[in-house]
């Protein structure tokens, strides 16, 4: 997303809908969709822009001649099988494309179908979604478990780096992500700071574990599924993450997404009424991996140009205004300020500020979601 990297894997076992999935939310054929596995060798990458009701809003009422969304950058990654940490299948390709994303998008296959070949289904075509999402998050805390213990035979490390890594390996081999050791972002007491980067172990660990990263499951389901919301299937799924304490599971219908394609928005809308849906699947995603990289979202508004900014949730003025330009983040004086109901309710900058809507905010001011900012700085 534009200010922040919000680059999310698409991963899976093969013949999940991966492909599928990313051709729909891609608004494209960036992906190739064959019914073998593999089909995706590279990493195809796709950008899109972020459905924004309220930068729509804002650059009607400014009469803005250019709107710039957030986007989110989509990475469709060949599928994994089993005993990828070691190498099966496209293990190694898998493992190297994921360490580049900040979080995974992981499709789980929740219909049957005998016409559609999967690794792991019965003679009737029938899957288990729950251990689908063992074997690919097995896969990655395995290739975890080698990459922490090779660290711990270095002879040279602080006493707060062992611990911290003989913490994060006990974790792993108990068949725990690294994220339940890794949370939070303040060091422990003894971690070494890394020479020349400035980062604490922690943090070097949190940028590089492949199981630290978030996971936004997507439940990929048939037509007669996505009408109800649910099936055996997606519950799941849901029962499993339920207890994780992250974002509820995404439920979609990749093949009927994908078939929207070609459809005109206003074809598309009455298209996926008929099944009862109120958001595509790109609403879904893009939701989902806001809230799981902790992402918010401010805009400047005027009448060249509408933009959407995505800033960590709880960030400073001064800080998004560094998403901007870094001089304004160096320079920075203040921030006029007006909130996104005051903006809109009152029809747009001039109104608001004859109301006494614009404030003055300094560079210690915690930026709200939606709000609209003009940065004053001097270089």
């Amino acid at each position: 997303m534009a200010g922040v990297r919000a680059a999310c894997g698409i991963v899976g076992l093969p013949n999940v809908g991966k492909s599928t999935l990313c051709n729909a939310l891609s608004r494209s054929e960036v992906a190739l969709a064959s019914n073998f596995p593999f089909c995706t060798i590279e990493p195809n990458v796709a950008r899109v822009a972020v459905p924004d009701p309220r930068l729509a809003r804002l650059a009607a009422l400014a009469k803005s001649e250019r709107v710039v969304p957030q986007m989110l950058e989509l990475h469709d990654i060949a599928g994994l099988i089993k005993g990828a940490s070691e190498g099966e299948g496209l293990g190694n390709k898998f493992l190297a494309n994921i360490r580049s994303v900040s979080m995974i998008v992981h499709v789980l296959r929740c219909f049957h179908n005998v016409d559609i070949l999967h690794v792991s289904a019965d003679e009737r075509g029938i899957t288990n979604p729950v251990d689908d999402l063992e074997v690919v998050e097995t896969e990655l805390m395995l290739a975890d478990l080698a990459s922490v213990e090779k660290r711990l035979q270095k002879k040279k490390m602080s006493p707060g780096d062992k611990i911290l890594l003989e913490e994060v390996r006990d974790c792993l081999a108990e068949g725990r992500p690294a994220r339940d050791v890794l949370k939070g972002k303040g060091p422990d007491a003894g971690e070494s700071v890394e020479a020349g980067k400035g980062l604490t172990l922690r943090q070097e660990l949190q940028q590089q574990l492949l199981s630290f990263k978030p996971v936004l499951p997507v439940c990929n389901v048939d037509e007669d599924t996505v009408r109800e919301g649910r099936n055996e299937m997606t519950d799941m799924v849901k029962e499993v993450f339920g207890g994780r304490g992250g974002v509820e599971p995404v439920v979609l219908c990749a093949s009927l997404e994908e078939e929207a394609l070609s459809l005109s928005p206003e074809e598309r809308d009455e298209y996926f009424a008929e099944f009862g849906l109120r958001e595509t699947g790109l609403d879904k995603v893009a939701s989902g991996a806001a809230k799981l990289l902790d992402l918010d979202v401010f805009y400047t508004v005027g009448p060249a140009e509408a933009h959407a900014w995505s800033i960590p949730v709880g960030a400073t003025a001064q800080e998004a205004a560094g998403k901007i330009h870094t001089d304004m983040s160096r320079g920075f004086i203040a921030a006029d300020t007006i909130a996104y109901d005051d903006f809109v309710n009152l029809g747009g900058e001039k109104q608001a500020k004859d109301a006494g809507k614009l404030r003055s905010e300094g560079r210690d001011y915690i930026v709200q979601s939606g709000d609209i900012m003009n940065f004053k700085f001097n270089v």
